[in-house]
């Protein structure tokens, strides 16, 4: 698989994808370089993108150091074995708990091998991790880029890349997933360096601008 891994990938994606077309260019002036974003990978990894799904960064890492107080040590055997109350105590929203007991059991089961991915492509790893119930498209995507750092990751069902693209690119309207991922088709095998460049994007315009620039 090729990763991301340091700023000099990030550098080459961004060479590769300026002459793609003129927007690039004026995105990756306003942005510069945007973060790296990589995380522990495996079942922490993974638990981590599912707390924080829905929640402001504060209020994850809040959820986040009650999970991992009350659940110790983080592992799918420990989580398998809790309680209802320490389920409670962990913060978790109802749904979220099912779904760290279904990833929990996938992964125990040999259902879900995290560590097969490795390899795969993200047309692969995204299907084998929605195949768990509770894992929906934006959890595998950001896993594949995040603790993956796949270089060709994307997550078309985010909105913020979906507004970053739609200000950035000067389309009508916000692009639906499908739309976004065919737009995508012509940033491979660039398109996890895309990704962090339209998320830089939209935290640009949301600090400088408002994000209906």
């Amino acid at each position: 698989m090729n990763r991301i891994t340091c700023d000099a990938d990030l550098e080459e994606g961004m060479a590769a994808l300026r002459p793609l077309h003129p927007s690039w260019s004026a995105i990756i002036d306003r942005t510069g370089l945007p973060p790296l974003r990589r995380r522990e990978g495996g079942f922490k990894g993974l638990a981590s993108i599912i707390v924080a799904q829905q929640l402001s960064v504060a209020s994850a890492r809040a959820v986040w150091t009650r999970v991992e107080s009350a659940l110790t040590p983080l592992t799918p055997e420990r989580v398998l074995a809790a309680s209802d109350e320490d389920m409670r105590l962990s913060g978790l929203s109802r749904p979220k708990q099912r779904t760290l007991r279904a990833v929990a059991a996938a992964i125990t089961e040999g259902t879900l091998d995290l560590g097969s991915l490795e390899g795969g492509t993200p047309e692969y790893i995204h299907q084998h991790m929605t195949a768990v119930s509770g894992i929906g498209p934006w959890t595998a995507d950001v896993y594949l880029l995040f603790c993956l750092g796949h270089r060709d990751g994307f997550a078309a069902g985010d909105l913020a890349i979906q507004e970053a693209a739609r200000v950035g690119f000067r389309l009508e309207a916000r692009p639906k997933p499908g739309e976004l991922q065919e737009m995508a088709e012509a940033w491979r095998p660039w398109r996890g360096v895309a990704a962090r460049l339209l998320w830089a994007y939209y935290a640009v315009l949301k600090s400088r601008e408002g994000i209906n620039a």
